[in-house]
């Protein structure tokens, strides 16, 4: 074997076990959730109460970022806090958050559907183009047209629960929430109204 070809070789075997070092531990996520997760999530990441989001199907790299933004690094504060959260992720190192966005991620999502027909309509104009008036961009811009978001930064926001979104917006508004990226949300929520919320997030859920 040529010195090339060895090296080749060497840098390959080497790439494979990175890789494999890499891999998130499915098996370890699992044991997270049934301890930690599952009693606000479900075991399968749908959780059973509006109040927690469902996490099945949720695009990982999202997940990721917030479990991280949820924790305290180097002495710094979280990112994103939440009493519960925090307390929650306090211990996870991160290969344990990356297994755990992973797993989530893999899991089937049994979506809410939309409930208020009064307001199908206004969501879907929202969603679909805006609030031109306002300065309110569409959702489907970086949620995408059918809700399922773009990594890593736009979450799957299709079959979630209304309550939870519109909870998340208002949080936006108030500044109760700020790890969004350049402030987007909260630019974009200041300019809604609550019942502007609430259409959107009830036509959301109802997305597939």
């Amino acid at each position: 074997m040529t010195k090339s070809s060895l090296l080749l070789s060497l840098l390959l075997v080497a790439g494979g076990l990175q890789a494999q070092d890499q891999a998130p531990d499915l098996d370890k996520a699992k044991q997270v959730v049934d301890s930690i997760c599952a009693a606000c999530h479900g075991p399968d990441g749908n959780s059973p109460l509006a109040a927690n989001p469902k996490l099945a199907g949720q695009i990982p790299e999202y997940l990721y970022k917030q479990l991280r933004e949820y924790k305290s690094w180097d002495g710094n504060p979280a990112v994103r806090t939440n009493a519960v959260m925090n307390a929650m992720v306090a211990g996870l190192d991160d290969a344990t958050m990356r297994a755990l966005a992973a797993y989530f991620a893999a899991q089937e999502l049994k979506p809410e559907t939309a409930q208020n027909l009064e307001t199908i309509e206004l969501g879907r104009d929202i969603w679909r183009g805006g609030i031109a008036a306002k300065g309110v961009p569409a959702c489907a811009a970086c949620h995408g047209p059918a809700g399922s978001g773009m990594p890593a930064q736009y979450p799957r926001i299709a079959g979630q629960f209304a309550d939870y979104t519109f909870d998340q917006l208002k949080q936006f508004r108030d500044g109760v929430r700020d790890n969004d990226p350049n402030q987007m949300m909260r630019m974009i929520a200041l300019k809604m109204t609550d019942a502007e919320m609430k259409a959107v997030s009830d036509y959301a859920a109802g997305l597939r």
